[in-house]
């Protein structure tokens, strides 16, 4: 028997990605009130496959995606001031081949990257010769020109626990576990039947329906009664990286073009590694089970083979993922050349708005979700203003130039805490590192070790604070812990979670 839920919401959102979580954010800080059902975990799927960059899109401009590329830019140092904790600013070098684009058409849109968005914080463009800076010693001796430029790094399903931490914060309710089973609408109003870990049916009601569902986006319009009246065709592109050990020093990052007019990045990771990808590649698969192909393994191997003086073999793999991105269908043959700008459609049917969301990138979120609440605005009747592009992600009060402060305060308030834990805690929680550190005096008070400066005080956080229901959430998406730990030391977390209550 279904258990009924009588409230009627303004807004329920389908989804736990970057798109879902940015609009449950915005609505909830409005004062609306939301729900917001994700099927898995928050940011399970395409939300934490990418190339864990906050950036305006430079190859974008070869494909002329002026507005694309400029709201980017203009949102990577919004984002920059909200989250200074979570987000940080990366310098890349960009190798001149001389058998590709002519370094003068680099250098152009490397000023139109420079100077389109508004760029207030973040350095310009710089060229250098790569055979007299420290730069360029990784790169193979023939590289002697290259362009250093600014974007930033993210964590990116910690960006999207962080907004739906926000929106819960202002009210929103998250299932996270729950699955739409249908949805349907009547007379202005949807009724939305969910099915949660166990099984059980839950039923709730909303004035409006917000399909964020990604590459499922198609799935949820069919479970819809009755079905908007038309419905874009989404391009699934499969985006797949690698981890492989360090393979230079310093925390530059690099892009390397290759001959069939794709781009790859080689960013440092976790201290101890490399991050090698995407492959942009068609995907036809099932969403749910997508994974790297040893051709794509292969492919971001010989592409960085070609830059890098130390070869990049498939066995140096230590780990890698892949993710599928829901893109807008514009025709074009090259899935790298699809737009990966975002596009929103809305179906009025029996005066209950569906707002169907394809494409976007996670840079944009936020500037998304507010195009989102525009449209919804009528059915909903709100006169509250946009309120995000100044307000702080959770963890992210303190000013951009006060990170340094704030971690010199943290060490003096908590002198018995390794420094490595320490500042750990303040990139991934910024000064909600006091939440998990409350009342606690030593490193006995954080509980049992579970190896890699986990402790059991920060576990129970992800539980409690983060809707972490299992090892893979934590390790790997709350954290990356999970690559500096053993298989035993994984296996205590597993079962951890499995002795907690459901």
């Amino acid at each position: 028997m279904s258990k009924k839920t009588k409230a009627l919401v303004d807004i329920f959102v389908i989804g736990g990605g970057i798109n879902g979580a940015g609009i449950a954010r915005d609505a909830a800080g409005r004062g609306l009130s939301v729900i917001l059902a994700e099927k898995d975990d928050l940011a399970a799927h395409t939300s934490s496959s990418s190339s864990k960059l906050i950036h305006g899109g430079l190859r974008y401009l070869e494909h002329y995606e002026f507005r694309l590329v400029r709201e980017s830019l203009k949102e990577r140092e919004t984002l920059l001031k909200a989250a200074p904790h979570l987000i940080h600013p990366l310098r890349f070098i960009l190798p001149h081949h001389k058998a590709m684009r002519p370094a003068f058409i680099l250098r152009l849109g490397l000023f139109l990257y420079d100077y389109i968005g508004g760029r207030k914080i973040l350095p310009a463009t710089i060229t250098r010769n790569l055979r007299k800076h420290p730069f360029g010693e990784p790169l193979q001796t023939h590289f002697t020109k290259g362009f250093e430029y600014s974007d930033c790094w993210v964590d990116d399903a910690r960006l999207v626990c962080l907004a739906v931490k926000d929106a819960h914060e202002h009210g929103a309710r998250i299932l996270v576990g729950h699955e739409v089973i249908r949805a349907s609408r009547s007379d202005g109003i949807w009724t939305i039947t969910v099915s949660d870990k166990q099984r059980v049916p839950q039923t709730y009601h909303a004035k409006t329906l917000v399909n964020a569902a990604g590459p499922w986006v198609d799935e949820i319009e069919d479970k819809t009664h009755p079905a908007p009246a038309s419905k874009k065709q989404i391009r699934m592109v499969k985006g797949s990286h690698i981890i492989v050990p360090k393979l230079y020093e310093g925390e530059q990052a690099y892009t390397f073009q290759h001959s069939d007019n794709r781009v790859i990045f080689a960013i440092p990771y976790e201290e101890a590694y490399t991050l090698i990808g995407t492959t942009d590649v068609p995907y036809k698969g099932d969403p749910n089970h997508v994974k790297i192909e040893k051709s794509e393994e292969t492919y971001l191997c010989e592409v960085a083979a070609q830059y890098f003086s130390t070869p990049v073999k498939a066995a140096d793999i230590v780990w890698r993922y892949s993710g599928v991105r829901p893109l807008v269908d514009d025709g074009q043959t090259s899935a790298s050349k699809t737009t990966r700008d975002y596009v929103l459609e809305l179906d009025t049917k029996e005066h209950a708005a569906l707002l169907s969301i394809y494409g976007g990138k996670i840079t944009t979120f936020r500037c998304l979700a507010e195009e989102a609440l525009e449209e919804l605005k009528p059915y909903l009747g709100f006169t509250s203003p946009d309120w995000t592009q100044h307000a702080p992600l959770p963890g992210g009060d303190m000013e951009y130039a006060g990170l340094s402060a704030y971690k010199t305060k943290l060490i003096a308030d908590y002198p018995w805490l390794p420094i490595e834990i320490l500042e750990r805690y303040i990139r991934s929680y910024g000064t909600y590192s006091r939440k998990i550190l409350k009342d606690t005096s030593s490193l006995k008070d954080l509980g049992h070790h579970f190896g890699a400066g986990l402790y059991e005080r920060e576990l129970t956080y992800m539980y409690t604070d983060e809707w972490a229901t299992n090892a893979e959430a934590a390790l790997w998406r709350r954290s990356k812990l999970g690559l500096h730990m053993t298989k035993t030391e994984r296996l205590d977390v597993d079962t951890w979670f499995k002795n907690q209550s459901p």
